[in-house]
């Protein structure tokens, strides 16, 4: 990970708390913001402002690096929910109407979502997969448009 210098802004304040006549003199409490995600990291632990420094921009990395991992994480868990689904009893695939000798796939939209019954009991199920590969690369080209 790499952070440059310029993208932090760094405030310099009075710590507060015990520590008498020291805490109201000197401006030992400092507070990094990186600028472009907004993490705010801060230390007053130290009476020494060069210590705070060093312990305010250990925690502002560490949380940079935290927030990365989670974007990374939601972003995985998004794409895996898409293609696997919830698995709930409601979410439906395909229903298979013998009276009517119609297989409905629910996944894909239109005219193209019924086929032949029949066809697919014997083993025909190339229409189905060829209409489930282009509804995919669809969905794939408008999600790249966005």
């Amino acid at each position: 990970m790499n952070i440059r210098k310029e993208d932090i802004r760094t405030d310099v304040f009075r710590a507060s708390g015990a520590g008498g006549q020291h805490v109201n003199k000197t401006e030992s409490g400092v507070r990094f913001t990186h600028l472009p995600t907004g993490v705010v990291a801060e230390s007053t632990e130290s009476r020494s402002q060069h210590k705070n420094r060093d312990i305010a921009m250990g925690r502002l990395i560490q949380q940079i690096r935290e927030a990365e991992i989670n974007s990374h994480q939601s972003a995985l868990a998004s794409a895996r929910r898409s293609i696997v689904g919830t698995g709930d009893r409601s979410e439906k695939i395909r229903t298979y109407n013998w009276p009517q000798n119609r297989v409905t796939d629910h996944r894909l939209e239109g005219d193209n979502k019924n086929f032949n019954l029949d066809k697919v009991v014997e083993g025909d199920i190339a229409g189905i997969i060829e209409a489930l590969t282009i509804a995919d690369n669809a969905a794939k080209l408008q999600g790249e448009e966005n």
